[in-house]
């Protein structure tokens, strides 16, 4: 019991419980402003679908060069500054005109990837045993997620009792905060030292180069799920649009915010040590359960707009996304470990974001014709990336069956 909960360490909590804080506030906001940008502003569809590609087009960059400064001036102090630039996004819906709300929006998630990277270089300082990372991580998403999910439950009773979106939106502020001041309470980052128990159980540190192969194949995976990773404000708007109002939509947020956030906690315990097996992991039931998703969504919006295939395909996207940002980062603070596994976030982090930013941008294009058409994109681009990843399987195989 002991060696099970030992990576759940003070500063793990305080990382994990940031995460919970951040995504309180901004998940809020992510849910709402699709319905205030087009419900209450009037604004076409393809307007939210550039505003969210503007946000992970920009962000991608932020990643990558908060990345470098992390590694320069130190992560925990990018973690801080980006986190606390965030609330940006609170103010989107204190102003009438859809170009500064759009800007908001964009510059509140520019500072959240500012972060990003730096938050799980954090994390893994603090879990330097590779064997109980992905616990870590499937912890780190399931309280991150499960704020997001508490987030909807807020949205869907503040659209329920017909409160102003300027008081929901600046009401986020105070979750904001609070996770800005947990990340304080961590210290100072130092690349990881893995431990004897990890060169023996994970993939053989003996083996200090893993195929460049299987890193360029995860970048390109992450890219591709990026490409098919549509924004969750075109299920809400999907499902809102269904005929039965606005709360359907953030019930379709909150049930994929809630599946993300059970899988990431429950996954780690099932899924296999072995770095090959992960990956394979990733191929099959992140990616491929993203395509498998998109399209149950795609069809049951065609076929008369059935709600329980609707539903399905929410709950298997939910199920996808938790178990990508469990298994991505697991695999990737293996094939860039100690002073490369900043730039390896980094790198992961700006390949998803620039996948995004044209995915909701040909979403936002697509919808507009039809919304099976969106739908169908996104799932044979996520194949695409199953199939990617699943291809450098054997390499990775190859590899540590050589160590041991």
């Amino acid at each position: 019991m002991g060696q099970r909960s030992s990576w759940r360490t003070k500063t793990v909590w305080a990382i994990a419980g940031s995460a919970f804080f951040a995504d309180l506030g901004y998940q809020s906001v992510l849910a709402a402003f699709p319905l205030f940008l087009v419900i209450a502003l009037h604004q076409p569809v393809w307007e939210y679908g550039l505003a969210v590609s503007l946000s992970y087009g920009g962000g991608a960059l932020f990643s990558w060069y908060g990345a470098k400064l992390g590694d320069r001036i130190g992560h925990r102090r990018v973690a801080i500054l980006g986190n606390s630039l965030i609330p940006l996004l609170s103010l989107s819906a204190m102003v009438a005109s859809p170009i500064w709300a759009v800007g908001l929006l964009t510059g509140g998630w520019w500072a959240r990837n500012l972060r990003s990277p730096s938050r799980r270089v954090l994390l893994v300082a603090a879990v330097p045993n590779q064997d109980q990372r992905a616990r870590a991580f499937g912890f780190l998403h399931a309280l991150d997620v499960g704020g997001g999910a508490l987030a909807g439950v807020a949205v869907l009773l503040a659209i329920l009792s017909h409160t102003d979106y300027r008081w929901l939106f600046l009401a986020t502020t105070v979750p904001l905060v609070i996770s800005t001041l947990l990340l304080t309470a961590t210290p100072s980052s130092r690349p990881p030292v893995p431990d004897e128990a990890t060169t023996r159980t994970l993939d053989a540190s003996h083996h200090p180069l893993p195929p460049a192969t299987a890193t360029r194949s995860l970048l390109i995976a992450a890219a591709l799920y990026g490409f098919t990773f549509y924004s969750a404000g075109f299920p809400v708007l999907t499902l809102a649009q269904r005929g039965s109002g606005i709360a359907l939509g953030v019930v379709a947020f909150l049930l994929i915010q809630l599946t993300s956030a059970l899988t990431g906690y429950i996954l780690p315990h099932y899924v296999d040590n072995v770095l090959w097996k992960r990956a394979r992991s990733l191929g099959w039931s992140g990616y491929l359960a993203m395509g498998i998703g998109s399209g149950c969504i795609g069809f049951g919006y065609s076929l008369h707009r059935n709600i329980a295939l609707l539903l399905v395909g929410v709950i298997v996207t939910g199920f996808s996304l938790g178990v990508v940002e469990t298994l991505e980062p697991t695999v990737m603070s293996v094939l860039r470990s100690g002073s490369q596994t900043g730039r390896g976030f980094g790198a992961l982090s700006a390949a998803r974001s620039t996948g995004t930013f044209a995915a909701n941008l040909v979403m936002g294009l697509l919808y507009g014709v039809a919304v099976g058409y969106a739908y169908g994109y996104a799932m044979l681009v996520a194949v695409a990336a199953a199939l990617v990843m699943l291809a450098a399987v054997p390499a990775l195989r190859q590899w540590q069956m050589s160590g041991d």
